[in-house]
């Protein structure tokens, strides 16, 4: 089985109905990608060390799918598919590297979180993202082919960077820390590309479990190559293992993430997964700040107006008419 074979691939355009549980199920991943910022940037600062902080994200989460992956039948399978799709030239090797850019997210998770604060870390992916995924939806890299860049796809992307410049305008802070947002715009690039390609690898294998344990692979050898780096250059970490187990959960949310994200972008496309995530991970920020509240304080009237902004916008870059199941005829 190949990932381009009549009915193991879904056509370009998803039904109706599809699409909006996809929207749905992306505004939910986006919420846990926030909650994963968060996390990881916390553990960053206990460590003394982002690359450290994001081995043991991406390296407890292999973990998790290794023990799925040997478990579960269908995991099975996908592996045995996965591996035939590969050697028939169905899926291609570089298709497999979905994970390289999520490790490169998360690392920017523990470099730069702290510095930054978490809304002006979901600014520089929501800019990067947004704007990756038009040309990867463009370019059909995605597993529901070619999207055409529509006035509408157009304007949820552009509105949607707004929404989220406004949703942190009050917490932007000096010029010379948006520097450092240069690295989480580059890691919100690669995102699209992540989504783009782990789709397919779902699609080949047939299984979400399989797609996600071969992203957190890549991942976690990418970490742990930069980890020697840097270990050989500056030594070991020499922060604290923190004992709250709540720091040790990053990985457990990267794989909900990788693994929602795999199934629905067939259905969504690329570009409206990204809207739908980034709608999820604003408002998730937001509900973290209400709930605990950052050093710069709980978030202000321009932020909730903000984050309500960036679900219009993925309403705009979907089609309001298209979002909505049709009605039979007659």
């Amino acid at each position: 089985m190949t990932a381009t074979e009549p009915g193991t691939a879904p056509t370009p355009t998803a039904p109706s109905s599809r699409r909006a549980v996809g929207v749905a199920f992306g505004v939910v991943a986006g919420v846990a990608l926030a909650a994963q910022s968060r996390v990881n940037g916390e553990l960053g600062v206990r460590l003394h060390d982002g690359i450290a902080a994001a081995v043991v994200s991406f390296g407890s989460g292999l973990l998790i799918l290794a023990v799925l992956t040997a478990t579960v039948p269908a995991a099975r399978r996908g592996m045995r598919t996965l591996r035939t799709a590969l050697r028939d030239g169905g899926l291609r090797p570089w298709q497999c590297l979905g994970g390289v850019c999520g490790a490169f997210l998360v690392a920017t998770q523990g470099l730069t979180v702290a510095t930054l604060g978490v809304a002006v870390f979901i600014v520089a992916v929501v800019a990067g993202q947004s704007t990756s995924s038009l040309a990867v939806d463009r370019a059909g890299f995605g597993p529901a082919g070619r999207q055409p860049v529509t006035a509408s796809r157009l304007a949820g992307a552009v509105l949607t960077v707004l929404a989220v410049l406004l949703a942190v305008s009050d917490r932007l802070g000096s010029p010379s820390t948006l520097a450092l947002a240069l690295l989480p715009a580059l890691a919100g690039m690669g995102i699209a590309w992540q989504q783009a390609v782990n789709g397919h690898v779902k699609i080949a294998s047939g299984s979400a479990i399989a797609a996600s344990f071969v992203n957190f692979v890549t991942g976690t050898a990418a970490l742990l190559l930069a980890f020697v780096v840097v270990v050989a250059v500056r030594g070991w970490p020499d922060g604290q293992w923190p004992t709250e187990p709540w720091l040790y959960t990053g990985g457990v949310i990267g794989t909900f993430f990788i693994a929602v994200a795999a199934v629905v972008v067939q259905y969504t496309g690329v570009l409206l997964l990204s809207l739908s995530m980034i709608a999820g991970q604003v408002g998730g920020a937001l509900l973290f700040d209400v709930l605990v509240p950052p050093p710069t304080g709980r978030p202000g009237v321009t932020t909730v107006v903000g984050a309500a902004l960036t679900l219009v916008a993925v309403l705009v870059a979907a089609g309001v008419r298209g979002l909505r199941p049709r009605r039979r005829a007659g």
